[in-house]
């Protein structure tokens, strides 16, 4: 599957949707299957007007969607914006692990000839004694 490109204002959107601890288990609950907001605000101390109005910026977000279910109005988990935005961490993820193995190949490139010497016994040292 090929993910379509995010712009900055989705992923704008998007992360500071996920700011809140609220969204962010929201977001952990639909990942288990669709639910009511009903069903979503069972854990929180909170309304379901305030659960609905995260729900509406987790939507806008593009992170969930709602459908009709004759009277449900059942919540999603829109799996592909989270993969697109996966990919775009996963793009700096992977540069900053590459400049990290290329920094540990120079240390150990320099760090080796003294590991080496260190280990190495001093055999006129030990003839002289």
């Amino acid at each position: 599957m090929v993910l379509s490109p995010v712009s900055d204002a989705d992923l704008d959107r998007a992360f500071a949707a996920l700011a809140d601890p609220v969204r962010r288990a929201i977001i952990a609950r639909l990942s288990r299957g669709a639910a009511t907001v009903n069903e979503l605000a069972e854990p929180f101390e909170i309304s379901k007007q305030a659960v609905s109005k995260h729900i509406q910026v987790l939507e806008l977000a593009g992170l969930v969607s709602r459908t009709r279910d004759a009277q449900r109005r059942p919540v999603h988990l829109e799996a592909g914006r989270l993969e697109a935005m996966t990919a775009w961490i996963d793009r700096y993820r992977l540069a900053a692990e590459q400049r990290f193995r290329s920094l540990d190949a120079v240390l150990e490139r320099t760090t080796a000839p003294a590991a080496s010497a260190a280990t190495t016994p001093n055999t006129d040292k030990e003839q002289q004694s």
